[in-house]
């Protein structure tokens, strides 16, 4: 699986983005939300495009972010039964990640339902499935200090391909750099293992 793609964007619009890299063109499938900051970052020249590539009979889909947290959000929103891809991508061009992940805390059937093609039925099992892998207030320590936030993505990802679910891991992580907040990586790791 590609974890990301940089590049220079060839053509961008609020749907998609074409990245040129070295002389290979990939379109990548984008949110509005994603579509914001790629426009700014193209100007500069090189974007980077954190991927998921969806595979079907009829074709390979790449869908673009421009962070690892909102492609998080879209992974957990394709994981809940009757949420695709491209309800996923429609879900995170209505709502920015704060909101989305507001919208899920509080329990606010309204806002989902109001994003086009999202019934009922489909936003009540949103809210459902993904209550207890959103970020909570307590997190927002995590947010305010980028340091401690790349050692909570990296130890969360390694524990998670170790084979501990997200829930079990973030929980254990969160306690972690709540009492220890300089901690390096390996010592997180390290500790999240004695803990679970």
């Amino acid at each position: 699986m590609y974890d990301y793609i940089t590049g220079s964007v060839t053509e961008l619009n609020p749907a998609f983005a074409v990245v040129d890299n070295n002389g290979l063109g990939f379109m990548i499938n984008i949110s509005l939300n994603s579509y914001n900051e790629v426009a700014k970052k193209a100007k500069e020249g090189s974007v980077k495009l954190y991927v998921y590539e969806a595979i079907r009979e009829d074709a390979h889909v790449l869908y673009g972010f421009a962070t690892k947290h909102e492609r998080e959000l879209f992974m957990m929103l394709i994981s809940v039964s009757g949420v695709g891809p491209n309800t996923a991508r429609m879900i995170l061009s209505s709502l920015s990640p704060a909101d989305l992940e507001q919208c899920i805390a509080s329990g606010n059937v309204g806002m989902l339902k109001s994003v086009k093609g999202i019934v009922a039925k489909t936003a009540q099992r949103i809210l459902v499935d993904l209550k207890d892998k959103i970020k909570t207030a307590s997190d927002t320590l995590l947010d305010s200090n980028n340091a401690t936030s790349a050692v909570y993505d990296e130890a969360l990802s390694a524990l998670v391909m170790l084979g501990f679910t997200q829930q079990m891991s973030q929980k254990a992580l969160r306690k972690l750099l709540k009492d220890e907040p300089s901690i390096t990586v390996e010592d997180a790791i390290k500790k999240s293992l004695k803990m679970m």
